[in-house]
């Protein structure tokens, strides 16, 4: 692809299946596409943005309908590597009690587990605007550690913007092996967001919103996006400035994916020339939307959706 993208994300694709009701007595469900990076890339794809998305998926029965649905997207699929392998699974639907929400994911061992630096293509980096992945990218490997590192480096290197999530769950591995990979990381960073439960409080051993962000700032990170779930928003961390956006919808069907969207939509903003307080405001209308269906990508809004209600915040 010789079109200059805006963004590029690395990561895995999983096969999602959902049903808003719950497994034991759901008939059906519904399949769709999802993983971290993935829903990150089509959220700011939906919002206007060229995107390439680099990975490796499994050469099973769901490639064609992997690699067909990016193509529909418009996603630049160039750097995708089929190879022989599984390519990774997840079920979300309603729990015993209405609007308790039941996941579980089968990632080990698939074809995005193979992600190496081989994948990282200096040429595709310079061609592009920003540079994204997750700690759950980082997660799938030894190999794809080296390769997020081998991506922001040579982002760097060219004058490319870089962002992460460090996204830390434990069901994906310890406290120590995700503080571990964000120190490899954290020098080359030009954006993060970070969840203050699960990310700031595990990664930077800190709670509290200020401390976090200019602790960062000294990093040399400067642009700072901490979502907190307690206060129903966003804060951001800008040029020695600190803003809060609120949550544009507290009524929650379901919300797997919606960070992700949400930082799909303020990369949107940021590689379209906001600044990252509107950026931020757009992806919280991009979220916002997002959660009131099951499913992540499934239920990641287009432009018309999103900007109808952004457009309207400053009438």
């Amino acid at each position: 692809m010789n079109e200059k993208l805006d963004i590029i994300t690395i990561g895995e694709s999983l096969i999602e299946l959902s049903t808003s009701e719950n497994l034991t007595t759901a008939k059906s469900l519904d399949k769709y596409y999802g993983g971290d990076s993935l829903t990150t890339a089509i959220s700011a794809l939906r919002l206007g943005s060229k995107v390439g998305f680099i990975s490796r998926i499994g050469m099973d029965c769901f490639k064609d309908y992997l690699l067909e649905s990016w193509q529909e997207e418009g996603l630049d699929i160039s750097h995708v590597k089929p190879v022989q392998g599984i390519n990774g699974l997840y079920i979300v639907s309603a729990g015993e009690n209405c609007g308790i929400k039941e996941f579980s994911f089968y990632r080990k061992k698939t074809a995005a587990t193979k992600l190496s630096i081989e994948d990282i293509s200096t040429d595709y980096i310079q061609n592009s605007s920003l540079v994204y992945a997750t700690g759950v990218t980082q997660s799938l490997s030894i190999s794809a550690r080296e390769a997020v590192k081998e991506a922001f480096k040579t982002a760097k290197e060219n004058n490319v913007l870089t962002a992460y999530d460090p996204n830390y769950t434990s069901l994906i591995w310890s406290e120590d092996e995700a503080k571990e990979a964000f120190e490899e990381v954290v020098e080359l960073l030009d954006i993060i967001f970070l969840n203050v439960k699960y990310d700031s409080k595990v990664i930077i051993d800190s709670d509290s919103i200020d401390n976090t962000i200019k602790y960062l700032w000294d990093k040399g990170i400067s642009t700072v996006i901490i979502k907190t779930s307690v206060e129903k928003g966003y804060y951001v961390g800008y040029r020695g400035k600190i803003e809060f956006i609120k949550y544009i919808n507290e009524t929650v069907v379901d919300d797997t994916g919606a960070g992700d969207t949400f930082n799909g939509g303020v990369l949107h903003g940021i590689t379209s020339g906001m600044t990252p307080f509107k950026a931020a405001a757009l992806g919280a209308v991009a979220a916002g939307i997002q959660v009131n269906k099951f499913g992540a990508i499934k239920s990641t809004p287009n432009k018309e959706e999103v900007y109808k209600i952004f457009k309207g915040q400053d009438d």
